[in-house]
């Protein structure tokens, strides 16, 4: 019977955790993390201030641990993809789309960057679990470029994590600037032509920066 009470407590102590990390996700997606407030995202959570520092300590490692767990969710969702690396260049088109949807269907995820990129990276300094969480983003990337080397496709003098951050800005900047460059561009970046057009552009672009 202990075991069972111990066993429900813990499954409820998840669910509060989890509801406090996808509250906080959304706050400070909206408010930043200095606009963002613990009574908001603890009214959101439908749980209370004192559960939020016994859980995560402070506001500044709640936003640390935002931060790994969006970035755990991108690589989660793209373990799920199922790569052909008989066809490289079709893979590599297909892990590109996928980047550039998953920034499209999540923008919290790119103004959460934007906020921590205003911060200089200071609460991304001090996360003991990025490093490893951007290693499983670059190993998607490796077998596919690998794949190409070995059929003659791919230069053989690629950087990986060169090739990483191509991808990821081609598909980054677009979402994060939409709004002033629509603006500045009189073009509606928005528009449903206009992001399929870009997808296509970017995916021959990665292609011939590692073509031979």
């Amino acid at each position: 019977m202990q075991t069972r009470k111990t066993g429900v407590r813990a499954q409820q102590a998840d669910r509060t955790k989890d509801n406090i990390l996808k509250a906080a996700v959304k706050v400070f997606s909206k408010e930043g993390f200095t606009g963002g407030r613990v009574e908001q995202i603890s009214t959101l959570a439908k749980s209370n201030d004192r559960m939020i520092y016994y859980y995560f300590g402070n506001k500044e490692k709640l936003f640390i641990s935002v931060l790994e767990h969006i970035y755990a969710s991108f690589n989660q969702a793209e373990a799920k993809l199922r790569l052909d690396l008989s066809d490289p260049e079709l893979a590599l088109r297909q892990l590109v789309a996928f980047i550039w949807d998953y920034y499209v269907r999540h923008p919290e995820f790119v103004t959460i960057l934007a906020t921590e990129n205003l911060h200089q990276g200071q609460h991304a300094r001090k996360s003991q679990n990025l490093q490893a969480l951007s290693g499983e983003a670059v190993g998607v990337l490796r077998p596919i470029i690998e794949a190409g080397q070995a059929k003659g496709l791919f230069r053989d003098d690629i950087d990986i994590t060169h090739a990483y951050l191509m991808i990821a800005s081609l598909c980054y900047f677009y979402n994060s600037n939409r709004h002033t460059l629509s603006s500045f561009l009189a073009v509606d970046l928005a528009d449903k032509q206009a992001k399929a057009d870009w997808l296509d552009f970017i995916s021959d672009l990665a292609l011939r920066g590692l073509r031979r």
